[in-house]
C-alpha cells in the first residue's frame, strides 16, 4: 500500500514538470527605457516642459527685478533721510514713504517665495503626468504585441533590481522586440491618447504662484 502511494505521489509531482517541458514558453523582451527615449511624443513633452520652465524663469526674473528696484528706492530714501539739510516736515514725509515701501517689499518677498514653491510643484506635476501618459501608451502597444503573438512572458530588459543588478541577466537578441514597438509608436498618423496637459507657462492657478526652475 505504501509503495503504491509512493508511486502515485511521484507520478503526480512529475506530471506538471513533464507538461511544462513538453510545452514551449513564448518569451519576449522589451527595453522600455529605449522605447521611452525614442518615442517622438517624449521629445514633444520635453519641449513643452522646457518652454514652461523658461516662462517660469522669465516671470521670476521680472519679479526679482521689481524687488531689486524697490530695494534701491528704500536705500535711496534712507540716504535722503540722513541729509542734515532736510526739514522736519520733509523728513516725516519721506520716512512715511520709506515705511510704506518697506511694507510693500515684504509682501513682494512673500509673493516671490510662494511663486517659486508653487511653480516648482506645477512643473513637477506636469512632467509626471506627461511621463505617466507616455509610459501607458508604450505599455498598451507592448500588450497589443503580446496578445497578437500569444506570448507567455515579457521582461523589461532595462529594469534594475534593488541591488543595482539588471533584472534580466541575459536574453537572446531575437527575443527583443523593442524596435517593433518604437516603429508602431512613431508610425505617422497613429491615433494616440491626448495627454491633456496644460502648459505650465499659463497654469490655471494664480499667476503669483509658481517656482524658479
Amino acid at each position: 500500500m505504501k509503495k503504491l502511494l509512493s508511486i502515485a505521489l511521484a507520478s503526480a509531482l512529475a506530471f506538471p514538470v513533464a507538461a511544462l517541458a513538453q510545452s514551449t514558453l513564448k518569451i519576449g523582451t522589451v527595453d522600455m527605457q529605449r522605447a521611452f527615449k525614442e518615442y517622438t511624443k517624449t521629445k514633444d513633452a520635453e519641449a513643452k516642459i522646457n518652454d514652461a520652465k523658461n516662462a517660469a524663469k522669465k516671470e521670476y526674473d521680472d519679479r526679482a527685478d521689481s524687488y531689486k528696484k524697490a530695494l534701491d528706492e528704500i536705500n535711496n530714501l534712507n540716504k535722503q533721510l540722513d541729509a542734515p539739510a532736510l526739514s522736519a516736515d520733509a523728513k516725516t514725509q519721506k520716512a512715511k514713504e520709506r515705511d510704506d515701501k518697506i511694507a510693500n517689499i515684504k509682501n513682494m518677498e512673500r509673493e516671490i517665495t510662494e511663486f517659486r514653491q508653487t511653480r516648482e510643484r506645477q512643473l513637477q506635476e506636469q512632467a509626471l503626468r506627461m511621463r505617466e501618459g507616455i509610459v501607458k501608451e508604450i505599455t498598451d502597444v507592448v500588450m497589443d504585441k503580446v496578445k497578437a503573438n500569444n506570448m507567455d512572458l515579457v521582461f523589461d530588459k532595462s529594469g534594475m533590481s534593488l541591488n543595482g543588478v539588471p533584472v534580466l541577466m541575459y536574453s537572446r537578441d531575437n527575443a527583443d522586440f523593442t524596435t517593433d514597438i518604437i516603429s508602431v509608436l512613431n508610425k505617422p498618423g497613429r491615433a494616440t491618447t491626448s495627454l491633456g496637459e496644460k502648459s505650465a507657462a499659463n497654469p490655471s492657478a494664480s499667476p503669483a504662484k509658481a517656482s524658479k526652475p
